[in-house]
């Protein structure tokens, strides 16, 4: 079973998103921040996926994205933004930074699992 890390400092949001992970049968790991993901990784923990909201505090999820992406341990590692941000600067600059994915929050289930699959085919997986 694949572990997708959700990082997001909305609690009501992470209880959703997760809720729909397990239905789609992901296990699932929450972050409240940025800066506690990144020390997870740099502690040595993958997941399969990361989830990331854009607008956090201290650390965006934007800073978050480009320090996976700069990292060759952990640059492999999909991502798929989940944020209120609908612009399509904020968008373009999370892919042009390396985000396998992009949806908008709310999100749906459908939504939530084609932006999954997308970033696993990204990076040479199906789900």
């Amino acid at each position: 079973m694949k572990t997708i890390w959700i990082v997001d400092d909305d609690e009501e949001m992470i209880r959703a998103v997760q809720l729909m992970l397990k239905l789609l049968d992901f296990e699932t790991r929450n972050f409240l921040s940025a800066r506690s993901a990144a020390l997870t990784l740099l502690a040595g923990e993958r997941p399969d996926v990361i989830i990331l909201d854009i607008n956090m505090p201290g650390v965006s999820g934007i800073d978050f994205l480009e320090f996976i992406r700069r990292r060759k341990d952990v640059r492999n590692i999909p991502v798929v933004m989940l944020s209120t941000e609908v612009a399509d600067v904020m968008v373009d600059h999370a892919i042009t930074l390396g985000a396998d994915a992009y949806v908008t929050k709310p999100v749906t289930l459908d939504e939530l699992e084609e932006a999954i699959k997308k970033a696993l085919r990204a990076h040479g997986e199906n789900i």
